[in-house]
């Protein structure tokens, strides 16, 4: 599986972004359809963190507490591609943003099942 970042960017406190990750060299077994999705992060001499996860039928999401109310992750299976809409944005949401699928698709809010990533993108939030 091959995994895209893009939207990463340079904004101040308050704006929005939005990310997006397109997939693909899936197989016919295990497809975009069927993976779990995720978003993580990892800033400056920090470990990286799980942010968002989506699960393969797309109903169900789950945040990370910091990010919660604030972020929104969504799919859409007619482009393999996952979004990360990001809202009031603050400098402690800078950091490498990561593109990650499980494509077993089964509970997909375990941080620790993602073994697919992507190279990530740059965001940086600064006044």
């Amino acid at each position: 599986v091959q995994l895209v970042e893009s939207g990463g960017a340079s904004v101040q406190p308050g704006e929005s972004l939005t990310l997006s990750c397109v997939g693909s060299a899936y197989t016919s077994k295990y497809t975009f359809s069927t993976s779990c999705m995720a978003w993580f992060r990892q800033a400056p001499a920090k470990d990286r963190e799980g942010v968002a996860t989506i699960y393969a039928g797309g109903g169900d999401t789950s945040y990370a507490d910091s990010v919660k109310g604030r972020f929104t992750i969504s799919r859409d299976y007619t482009k393999n591609t996952v979004y990360l809409q990001m809202n009031n944005l603050k400098p402690e949401d800078t950091a490498v943003y990561y593109c990650a699928a499980d494509v077993r698709g089964l509970r997909c809010q375990s941080w620790s099942r993602y073994n697919q990533w992507g190279r990530g993108t740059q965001v940086t939030v600064s006044s």
